[in-house]
């Protein structure tokens, strides 16, 4: 037995010293330590021994066990040693080579000029609301006090899918809805992408973003308009901005007006940028129709309210100082990385 024992070790030994990669010493430790083992076996045959050699016999098998497991555990660090080496010599860095540039996007220059028009109307104590895109004509137009024969109504401005369904030409197709399905007091502010059917140009293009603006509630005159219109343009352009109202029609509101600001350039001298005029027109407004009101189910002897449009392409094109407004499409990333 002792010579069985001695003739296990020599053999594990010399296996381990010839393993060359970890699955070879796993082999080892189940040929000689597994429940299947040489080792295990001999402990087996345990009782085949006489009773006074036991205890010195499983002495022998132990120190034999404790002697491979060592042996096995220090080929093993050693291997993973040399592993670890020839992995860090093949994956080495070389520190002073110059970083790959990370290319971190940012918001679009109509994004950027949305959210400021949005803190600022946030504010004043208005609600972001939105609709969709394609509009049933009844809400673009007949609830917005514009019949059937109005020349906004010709296919030459509008697109349309059906006769009772178009790509909306305004956002004021939100406030319909709202005046709707709500009660004064309203204060809204609706962003969002409408459609005509204009050439595209240096200013204008068949698909481009809106804000509108409605208030409703119990006493609200043009006074409020203005009030509201000029702390936007202070807030939007800088607190020198001054504000001029100037008339005009709209169908659906009464009395309409277009809104100039004074020239944040030149302020209000008179330059390029504002054709000499020191006025830059930047929005149209009015005080709601009684009939828009009534067609909504809102009684306009007991409630008044005003509403605004601007485009949002617009404000970011004076907000930056862009002359096309075809750059803001294009995605060409030299221009758009200034922003």
């Amino acid at each position: 037995m002792k010579e069985k024992l001695q003739n296990i070790r020599e053999e594990a030994l010399k296996a381990i010293q010839t393993a060359d990669v970890p699955e070879r010493l796993n082999d080892v430790r189940v040929k000689f330590l597994g429940k299947k083992g040489e080792l295990t076996a001999v402990l087996k045959s345990m009782k085949d021994v006489a009773a006074e050699d036991r205890p010195k016999i499983g002495q022998m098998v132990n120190e034999a066990r404790a002697e491979i497991e060592a042996a096995l555990e220090e080929s093993k660090k050693k291997m993973e040693r040399a592993i670890r080496e020839e992995k860090m010599k093949q994956e080495v860095i070389d520190v002073t080579l110059p970083a790959k540039k990370n290319m971190v996007g940012h918001r679009h220059p109509n994004t950027i000029a949305l959210e400021e028009v949005e803190r600022i109307f946030v504010g004043m104590g208005y609600e972001v609301v939105e609709g969709p895109e394609v509009e049933y004509d009844l809400y673009n137009f007949e609830k917005l006090n514009i019949p059937d024969g109005h020349p906004a109504k010709d296919e030459q401005d509008t697109f349309y899918v059906n006769k009772d369904i178009v790509l909306r030409t305004q956002t004021s197709s939100v406030q319909a809805r709202i005046m709707e399905q709500s009660r004064p007091p309203i204060r809204v502010i609706s962003p969002g992408r409408v459609f005509r059917s204009d050439e595209v140009d240096a200013t204008h293009s068949p698909s481009f973003h809106q804000i509108e603006g409605l208030v409703v509630d119990k006493n609200i005159s043009f006074a409020d308009l203005k009030g509201t219109l000029e702390v936007f343009a202070k807030e939007l352009f800088g607190p020198e901005t001054k504000t001029k109202f100037r008339p005009h029609h709209f169908p659906f509101t009464e009395p309409s007006a277009e809104v100039d600001v004074s020239c944040f350039k030149c302020g209000g001298k008179g330059c390029r940028f504002c054709k000499g005029t020191g006025w830059i027109e930047i929005l149209g407004c009015g005080v709601v129709h009684p009939h828009v009101l009534e067609m909504c189910g809102i009684d306009p002897e007991e409630y008044s309210g005003f509403a605004f449009g601007v485009g949002l392409e617009r404000i970011a094109l004076l907000k930056y100082e862009i002359d096309d407004m075809r750059l803001l499409y294009e995605n060409d990333i030299r221009f758009l990385k200034q922003f």
